[in-house]
């Protein structure tokens, strides 16, 4: 539909709306708000190739493609727009600020199009939204303050845009269950405070984070269940806190700067499943208790720089330790590249990430090295 023809539409559905008999839903100003919202957001769609809003005209917004409506919450009697879903609609366009209208809204799905700019700062009237997901579109502002001001968010997926800037530290003292703002470009370090998050599921790879992991995160104990900090640019060491995580199936950070040992600490987490540590700089002995963990189907640790490696490990049923200074495994890094590295001895203290009185540093490497070719 072209820009004329849908121009006309909204016109017609103005006056339907405005100037024939009342009807229950004319009746309903919840409804009618949405009317309002949901045409502005109409005019602001560039591309539709799905054809998804093509009925989005007349005043009966209950029957719009991906227009959910349900009960009020206030009032079983009135009908409101609960929920709205256009993923993988491709659609092109912008969010305008009559979305705020939508009070009641509830679920917000927007994944796999192309909507650009801001989230609008009218979305702090969202009260009731649970569900916020804007990701995989070209949004390009800093982070939207607007999140920090949704009293019933639980689930944030912001990935695969193009959001950047700093992650203010407030969005891990919110009650939320999942987020997801990977694969985008904020540059920040991990607050102090990010263990106050209730969060199930934290993801945050591919962004520029610098720093240390927290301490703090030992906090996260009762409810993390996976947490994702690919390609982020952490440094330092992990704290001791990391095996408090007792809950945790999946913990990835590979493609990092970490460094220095694992903590025999790790060998608590009696939950996890997924243990990915690959491509960082990590060191010395691999606690044997570590890969003694009752549901540990997964261990990557490859291209790190260990040293020694229980025999359970090798009893993992999908293991990777190519890459590191183990004698008499094969595909290990050369004996020259080995000694290099150990020759500089490693204190986690010097990071400024753990306290003074708890340094850790990397054991000497083992007297020789031979690899099979």
């Amino acid at each position: 539909m072209n820009q004329n023809s849908s121009t006309l539409f909204i016109l017609l559905s103005i006056f339907l709306l405005f100037f024939t008999k009342p009807s229950h839903q004319q009746s309903n100003p919840r409804l009618s708000k949405a009317f309002t919202a949901l045409q502005a957001w109409k005019l602001a769609i560039t591309d539709d190739p799905k054809g998804l809003t093509s009925n989005w005209y007349g005043p009966h917004v209950c029957n719009y493609t991906g227009v959910y409506c349900a009960p009020a919450p206030d009032n079983p009697h009135i009908t409101t727009v609960a929920g709205i879903d256009l993923n993988h609609g491709i659609i092109s366009g912008s969010l305008p600020e009559e979305l705020g209208l939508l009070t009641d809204l509830a679920v917000f799905h927007l994944n796999s199009n192309r909507f650009k700019g801001k989230l609008p700062d009218t979305f702090r009237d969202l009260k009731l939204l649970y569900e916020l997901d804007v990701s995989n579109n070209l949004f390009s502002s800093e982070f939207p303050p607007v999140l920090l001001c949704l009293p019933s968010l639980k689930f944030l997926d912001i990935r695969y845009n193009n959001f950047h800037g700093k992650i203010p530290p407030k969005l891990f003292d919110l009650t939320l269950d999942a987020i997801f703002i990977n694969n985008n470009d904020f540059q920040f370090n991990l607050p102090k405070n990010l263990g106050n998050s209730p969060v199930s599921v934290l993801v945050l790879a591919n962004n520029k984070i610098q720093g240390c992991l927290p301490p703090g995160i030992g906090k996260m104990a009762k409810t993390l269940n996976e947490i994702i900090i690919t390609n982020a640019g952490l440094s330092a060491c992990l704290p001791n806190e990391i095996g408090l995580l007792t809950e945790l199936t999946v913990f990835d950070v590979s493609f990092n700067n970490l460094a220095g040992s694992l903590p025999e600490s790790m060998g608590k987490m009696k939950s996890l499943e997924q243990l990915n540590i690959a491509h960082n700089k990590f060191s010395g002995k691999i606690p044997e208790i570590i890969c003694s963990l009752p549901r540990l189907e997964n261990f990557t640790y490859s291209d790190n720089y260990f040293c020694v490696e229980p025999k359970s490990c090798l009893k993992i049923e999908d293991m990777d330790d190519a890459r590191n200074c183990i004698p008499y495994r094969p595909n290990q890094r050369s004996a020259e590249e080995c000694r290099g590295f150990y020759s500089h001895p490693l204190d986690c203290s010097a990071f400024g990430c753990l306290p003074a009185a708890q340094p850790r540093r990397s054991p000497p490497p083992p007297p020789s090295y031979h690899h099979y070719p």
